[in-house]
């Protein structure tokens, strides 16, 4: 249960645990190659010597680090609930944990417990006994690994094939899209009020951070709904309309760009938008995503603010027809009224927002009044967080 070798495909970038005990035998793909669905790519020899073939590769898939293993579904369940690998049964077996009754939260695919969570249980103080060998020795065998070399002046290095992936995205997109942005300035302050007074009760209510996403979040799904053009797609000479607002979140890693998919955001409230917005984000960073929740998309939001820029001007992802690029979050000075509708100078929490969209099927008026309504909503905020 081990990691053992990462997979990068057009659409998600993922780390495949091993899917038995024992010793790499043989590597029979070299790191970089593509390979086609079901070819054995490595072998693992057990405790007596002899070799066993691991499972076929996932997907058809570049490998973006040396291929030393590969399973379908990494470690299978066995009918038991809750769903858990060998090496975490052997570590529970091992503590005297009782997997169905310790409530432990499993972080891995379909909720499997993974060798992380239950480590993390163990040291939480659930039970007194130390975590077993295995886990020691994987983490020495990590902290052994030596961190790559960082890019001098003047060296060639090779894209990294998820880079390279984003290259090739971000240039069709171009040519297929005729790319039109609109930036509008939005008054944050009731939000921003909100949301400090709000903050720690909301964790500790909820257990999760409230966040400014959900909101920005929540007003892109309100729009949607008046707007369906912008949730929509190009099929040849047609408009396909989205049945369901499917909304991604381009999370920036240390090795590129990945935008996870949030599904039937329409049926969700916000509670359930905060709670997704954060567990797609860590599952992206700690690269646990599946294929099919970075794909289905129908309309994406990018928080270039974070660095610090006003507003930017993001790239259409294909097949969508719309993208909103959030700016920074900034104290200016504004005109607004004051309780007898006189105009006076006050200190507003402003942040920008830019829409790009494909001008073949979305008109500057849609934009427009997409953007109206996205603005509104955040402005004159009266919806319950839970």
């Amino acid at each position: 249960d081990e990691p053992i070798f990462e997979i990068s495909t057009d659409k998600v970038d993922a780390e495949i645990p091993s899917p038995a005990a024992g010793v790499l035998t043989e590597i029979k793909a070299a790191e970089g190659t593509t390979v086609a669905i079901n070819t054995v790519v490595a072998l693992i020899g057990g405790t007596a010597g002899a070799s066993a073939p691991a499972a076929s590769a996932p997907a058809a898939t570049p490998a973006a680090a040396p291929v030393q293993a590969a399973a379908p579904a990494a470690t299978a369940s066995t009918g038991e609930t809750p769903r858990s690998s060998p090496l975490v049964r052997k570590i529970a077996k091992d503590n005297n944990i009782d997997l169905a009754a310790a409530g432990i939260a499993g972080s891995g695919s379909a909720g499997r417990i993974t060798k992380n969570d239950i480590v993390g249980y163990i040291q939480g103080g659930a039970k007194p006994a130390a975590a077993p060998a295995p886990v020691a020795a994987a983490a020495s065998a990590k902290a052994a690994t030596p961190a790559p070399a960082a890019p001098l002046p003047g060296d060639l290095v090779p894209m990294s094939k998820m880079r390279s992936i984003i290259a090739k995205r971000m240039v069709e997109s171009k040519a297929t899209s005729p790319h039109v942005h609109t930036v509008f300035k939005v008054d944050m302050t009731r939000i921003v009020k909100l949301r400090e007074k709000e903050k720690n009760k909301y964790e500790q209510r909820n257990g999760v951070k409230l966040t400014f996403m959900p909101f920005i979040t929540r007003a892109v799904v309100e729009a949607l709904r008046k707007h369906p053009i912008l949730n929509a797609a190009v099929q040849g000479d047609a408009i396909k309309y989205n049945k369901n607002i499917n909304i991604g979140i381009a999370v920036a890693l240390d090795w590129g760009l990945i935008v996870p998919v949030i599904k039937q955001l329409e049926e969700k409230n916000f509670l359930g938008i905060a709670r997704g917005i954060v567990d797609i984000a860590d599952r992206a960073r700690n690269k646990k995503l599946a294929p099919d929740e970075v794909a289905g998309g129908t309309f994406t939001v990018t928080n270039s603010g974070i660095f610090g820029e006003q507003f930017g001007t993001p790239i259409i992802n294909q097949p969508q027809v719309a993208i909103l690029g959030i700016g920074g979050l900034n104290k200016e000075a504004l005109v607004v009224q004051d309780k007898d509708g006189g105009d006076v100078i006050a200190v507003r929490s402003v942040q920008r927002f830019t829409l790009g969209f494909d001008h073949r099927i979305v008109d500057g008026a849609d934009a427009g009044k997409f953007m109206t309504d996205f603005k509104n909503f955040l402005e004159n905020w009266s919806e319950d967080i839970g």
